[in-house]
């Protein structure tokens, strides 16, 4: 067909150059004159056929492109998170202009082929208008289902914006709370799991050394509340003041890993559905992996990240405490005016006073618990060698009413802090309770080199 042969005859050396290129060539052609490639000297048999096949392809490629950008779909796919997220790393530690991932080329391929070969820019008159109208009819059943699902959980999420706790600081009486939200629901059983499975896959590659140096940090277990494991991506973050004498904050001149796509995908959720602004996007995280008794001590976040932040909890509920000024009665026990529950897939949003004013820690937990604390790092402190995510720009939240999903889904959380503050601070032991999802003690092997531990005490303070 128009010099493009695929029969078994020899070709002239100027001839195989231009076969070798016709896919070049087809992509430069207008409409009529693909139409005249494609179905030139066929049959009205042949042509029913070719258009079908065109159409396949073409709504194929269409489906995957709405299965990439679906969050519901795309979130958390465990097969990825292996050996391409370890490959990704050693790519990573060679410098480029941006990260590029298979997943975003392939995206911008599919646009540029489905505009050319959609059922609108090919004009048979021989094609099957039956079967074509049905296979729409059937995709655009699949899409509005996938839209209907997503906007039933995301007004089923649980939102507690208003938080009150007022107490003096320098002389002026306010509300150490404000700012504070908590989302509920965010993360369903199944996204939960799968976000676990594959932080305990990051935990193997740093055991392994296949992380960079600063990425994975496993400090020995000495003491009850001592020995927390972190993983960051984005940016290494100094608690104190480290043997080469680098302040607290970002290190500059040390790079880690980057963000992998797991949580390029929770962040993706979080923007989506209205939990974090898309004016604050985060590019940095630190996972906090906790065996039963392992806590966070009370502190401010640094402020070389931006406001606001969020953490994210899995595996076991436990309580966070707030106030400005917080008591530490013993290895991994706290007292503070207020406690406050995060359940297994919340997200804790910090801005404003609960970022600033407030103190706020995590006394030892009754069971192993993963969180995951996102933030946006300030310009004036990125690291040197840091390169943006492109995938993570033009993050926009569903085109919803806010408000009435709000109205709707607040009455999943108590509303009794509304009109008056916490009650005073009281002794609470709490007994240890099994993640949310795991159905026995095998399917998540033990983290971490910790000693062993008395159970039989776990006594916090809130």
């Amino acid at each position: 067909m128009n010099g493009i042969s695929f029969g078994a005859e020899v070709s002239k050396p100027e001839e195989t150059s231009v076969k070798e290129d016709w896919l070049t060539i087809l992509k430069g052609l207008e409409r009529e004159e693909i139409e005249e490639v494609l179905s030139h000297t066929f049959c009205d048999h042949c042509k029913v056929n070719l258009h079908a096949r065109v159409q396949s392809v073409a709504n194929r490629k269409r489906t995957k492109k709405l299965l990439i950008s679906s969050p519901d779909s795309t979130i958390l796919n465990p097969d990825k998170h292996a050996e391409s997220y370890t490959t990704s790393i050693q790519e990573s530690s060679i410098k480029s202009d941006s990260y590029k991932t298979p997943e975003n080329i392939h995206t911008r391929n599919q646009k540029r082929y489905s505009n050319k070969f959609s059922p609108a820019s090919v004009n048979n008159k021989h094609s099957s208008s039956s079967s074509q109208s049905k296979s729409n009819k059937s995709l655009d059943d699949d899409l509005q289902s996938d839209e209907q699902k997503e906007m039933a959980r995301f007004r089923n999420i649980g939102r507690k914006i208003n938080f009150v706790h007022f107490e003096r600081v320098y002389g002026n009486h306010m509300n150490v709370l404000q700012g504070l939200e908590l989302h509920t629901q965010v993360f369903n059983p199944e996204e939960q799991k799968k976000i676990v499975e594959s932080v305990y896959e990051f935990q193997r590659l740093g055991q392994k050394g296949r992380l960079r140096a600063r990425t994975y940090t496993e400090p020995t277990k000495w003491m009850r509340g001592k020995g927390r494991i972190t993983i960051q991506f984005g940016c290494c973050y100094n608690y104190a003041v480290d043997k080469n004498g680098n302040p607290p904050g970002i290190i500059r001149e040390e790079e880690v890993d980057p963000l992998p796509p797991v949580f390029k995908q929770m962040i993706k959720r979080m923007i989506r559905w209205h939990v974090l602004p898309p004016t604050c996007i985060p590019n940095s995280c630190i996972v906090n992996i906790y065996e039963e008794g392992d806590c966070i001590p009370p502190h401010i976040d640094h402020h070389d990240f931006v406001r606001p932040f969020c953490t994210t909890s899995f595996l076991t509920e436990c309580n966070i405490l707030f106030g400005s000024s917080l008591k530490i009665v013993g290895p991994g026990e706290f007292m503070g005016p207020v406690s406050i529950p995060l359940p297994v897939g919340s997200v804790l949003i910090l801005n404003g006073n609960s970022a600033d004013v407030a103190k706020h820690c995590v006394p030892a937990v009754p069971a192993k618990r993963i969180s995951i604390t996102f933030r946006k790092m300030d310009e004036s402190k990125i690291p040197y060698g840091y390169v943006a995510d492109p995938e993570l720009h033009g993050v926009r939240p569903l085109s919803l009413s806010l408000k009435a999903s709000v109205s709707a889904s607040t009455s999943v959380l108590s509303q009794s802090e509304e009109t008056s503050p916490p009650s005073p601070p009281s002794r609470v032991v709490s007994k240890p309770k099994a993640p949310a999802f795991v159905g026995g003690e095998n399917d998540f092997p033990p983290l971490g080199l910790g000693l062993q531990r008395s159970s039989n005490k776990n006594v916090s303070k809130a």
